[in-house]
């Protein structure tokens, strides 16, 4: 019997327990309505944001002067986002790039237009977490840009300030495991296309990979750094993409892969801008949020610009109960705000029509994500 099917039977289990009890409940005295609703299956919140690079001091400096060490991160973000990651069970983002303090390991860049390096103070992790992520991924193209020790000395950095964190592929970084106020488990497991990453081709291993993250808890969070890059490149085309001569994978494949094998939600990241969302056998899959906290040389035209949160509700077997698209914005030199006009979620609503009309899965302006249940 495999993983999914032993939860379904065991959410099955549930609902028939608990309408047993409804029934007694109603006849027996000394038990109450709130007694009921106690028992009931409970719901876990996950919000995922997409690629975070909050500053950085090396070669050049573009450090935001708004996050300072010892800083409030609402009175750059605003409080309406501090308070919606801290109500969440598990907060998920991207970390793109490194924190540490060294130069050593410095890859070389020939053509400042396509090679960029990031490096951001260590410091920069617990101010993260102060803003209310509690989850991370590290598994992207500037994960390695100061060499392995670096990128080692990022992930040190990351889960000393309290982060559940997946990174580089090796067997004490590949998963990270959070456990919620009530012993539940979450389980991130992230892929990217560089060396040294647990790589979104090889479909094979994506598949044995989420199953293993499955027997290590019970709401499994699949992280993808995957897909061409750039505002021409928001279709989900189904295909492998090509980028700067690079294999960037194939996001539906790698998607549907994922879920198959066990995956509860997926957030994908890494074009820049955002895509589509689906919901495939009641999962949630985003396949780009894009850029969500960015400072320094990044374009945040139009597009680039766009912020969105995935919102999601999850039974404890992984159904998906409830999914919203929450609207940020970056503006010149970047950090994200509350956005009131909802252009990320109305920009995602199109996207998902198009890509993915076969599907039935539609996005409101407000947000509200909807699906055949």
């Amino acid at each position: 019997m495999d993983m999914r099917m032993s939860r379904r039977i065991y959410i099955s289990i549930s609902a028939v327990v608990l309408a047993i009890t409804t029934a007694v409940a109603a006849s027996a005295p000394g038990i109450t309505g709130d007694t009921v609703a106690a028992s009931a299956e409970p719901d876990y919140r996950i919000i995922g944001v997409g690629d975070i690079m909050m500053g950085s001091d090396h070669p050049l400096e573009y450090l935001d002067p708004r996050v300072t060490e010892d800083g409030d991160p609402a009175s750059v973000i605003g409080s309406e986002l501090t308070s919606l990651f801290k109500s969440a069970d598990v907060t998920f983002g991207n970390f793109e790039g490194t924190l540490h303090s060294n130069v050593d390991g410095m890859k070389p860049c020939s053509n400042p237009k396509v090679c960029f390096l990031f490096r951001s103070p260590p410091w920069h992790a617990a101010y993260l977490r102060r803003a209310g992520f509690t989850m991370i991924s590290n598994a992207n193209n500037h994960a390695r840009d100061f060499g392995e020790a670096n990128r080692s000395a990022t992930y040190r950095n990351l889960t000393a300030a309290g982060f559940a964190v997946s990174g580089a592929d090796t067997p004490d970084t590949r998963f990270g495991v959070q456990t919620l106020k009530d012993g539940t488990k979450a389980v991130l497991v992230a892929f990217g296309h560089n060396p040294g990453l647990m790589q979104v081709g090889q479909l094979s291993r994506v598949k044995s990979l989420v199953e293993e993250a499955s027997t290590k808890g019970d709401i499994v969070i699949v992280s993808c750094h995957i897909g061409a890059e750039g505002r021409v490149h928001d279709r989900v085309t189904r295909a492998t993409e090509m980028f700067l001569n690079e294999d960037r994978g194939n996001p539906f494949a790698f998607a549907r892969t994922a879920v198959d094998a066990g995956a509860d939600a997926v957030f994908c990241h890494g074009p820049h801008v955002p895509r589509a969302v689906e919901v495939y056998k009641d999962r949630f899959i985003a396949y780009s949020l894009g850029n969500f906290w960015t400072y320094g040389s990044f374009n945040l035209r139009d597009e680039n610009g766009l912020a969105p949160i995935a919102d999601i509700s999850v039974a404890k077997d992984g159904t998906l109960l409830s999914a919203r698209i929450v609207s940020a914005k970056q503006m010149r030199p970047g950090g994200p705000l509350f956005d009131p006009t909802h252009a990320a979620a109305k920009q995602i609503a199109r996207l998902t029509a198009r890509d993915f009309p076969e599907t039935g899965v539609s996005v409101s302006a407000d947000g509200v994500v909807s699906w055949g249940k």
